[in-house]
């Protein structure tokens, strides 16, 4: 059923009906509405009258009545009958009469205001028990996907978990991995605390020169179990003095030819042969480069 019809039908039995910012109908007590069945059926001159109010609200039992008539939600039924009021003020506005079966015509006037012209034929009720029927089919339907989105929902909290999981697991990986460097650190720091510190003299180390690095040690194959090499040199000045930068940081060093032309810098070791890649992977923490075993 049309809004229409069933603002007219609300009418019929109401005996008054308001449409918002258009005016009220007042149904006269004393008239006596001719049944349907009657195929002459008019209403009488003047059973209808109007009052134009442009600030005429919403009629809260109208509303009612639809949400009753075509089982709409209320909000629904609200929001249809404020179309069709702003949709009739905008014809009759540009000049165009507002014609309802069962109520009248509707028309502006020149003063701006609007005229009701009452109609005679009497509106029938319709069939809203099929209607209501359909609306609450499409209802069931609008319905339905309320639920359907509400379920996609549930995928949120295990996603925040996972993101948690992962998020711890990272976290004391990168622990792991930092406390196991601090470990390294630790023994590279051990290993040479153990070796012998050179006691630097402020006159003797002003003093360094090449006659100095002359007098580098000699490798004495009984005075160690093993070394590890820890750079080469194509040349023995650069072994020279990459010797006595390390040496004056307190290290106990060697410098020995490898060939006629290239030298080796190591540092010896008295601690047993198991512990050789534990010190040599000392020493590539702290010097750098690929230093290699050296077997007494």
């Amino acid at each position: 059923m049309k809004i229409e019809q069933l603002i007219v039908q609300y009418l019929y039995s109401n005996k008054k009906v308001s449409l918002q910012n258009i005016g009220t109908f007042t149904l006269l007590q004393d008239i006596v509405l001719p049944a349907e069945s009657d195929k002459e059926a008019i209403l009488p001159d003047n059973a209808i009258q109007f009052e134009y109010n442009t600030k005429a609200g919403q009629d809260d039992g109208l509303i009612d009545y639809i949400v009753q008539q075509t089982r709409k939600i209320k909000p629904l039924a609200t929001s249809d009958l404020e179309s069709f009021t702003i949709l009739s003020r905008q014809f009759i506005n540009i000049g165009k009469p507002l014609t309802i079966d069962g109520l009248g015509t509707i028309q502006k006037n020149q003063a701006g205001t609007y005229d009701f012209i009452q109609g005679h034929t009497l509106s029938p009720k319709g069939e809203p028990a099929a209607v209501a029927l359909k609306e609450k089919e499409n209802e069931a339907i609008d319905f339905s996907s309320p639920p359907r989105k509400q379920s996609g929902n549930r995928w949120i909290l295990p996603l925040l978990l996972i993101f948690i999981v992962l998020g711890s697991l990272a976290y004391f990986y990168f622990r792991f991995n930092e406390n196991k460097k601090n470990a390294k650190e630790e023994m590279v720091s051990t290993t040479i605390v153990d070796t012998p510190v050179v006691k630097k003299d402020t006159s003797t180390a002003a003093k360094l020169n090449s006659d100095t690095v002359a007098s580098a040690p000699v490798v004495k194959k009984d005075s160690f179990n093993f070394k590890i090499v820890i750079k080469e040199y194509p040349s023995k000045l650069l072994a020279e003095k990459a010797f006595t930068k390390l040496s004056s940081y307190g290290h106990k060093l060697v410098m020995y030819p490898k060939d006629s032309v290239s030298y080796k810098i190591a540092m010896p070791f008295m601690t047993p042969l198991s512990d050789t890649l534990r010190a040599r992977d000392s020493l590539k923490i702290f010097f750098g480069g690929k230093p290699y075993i050296e077997i007494n």
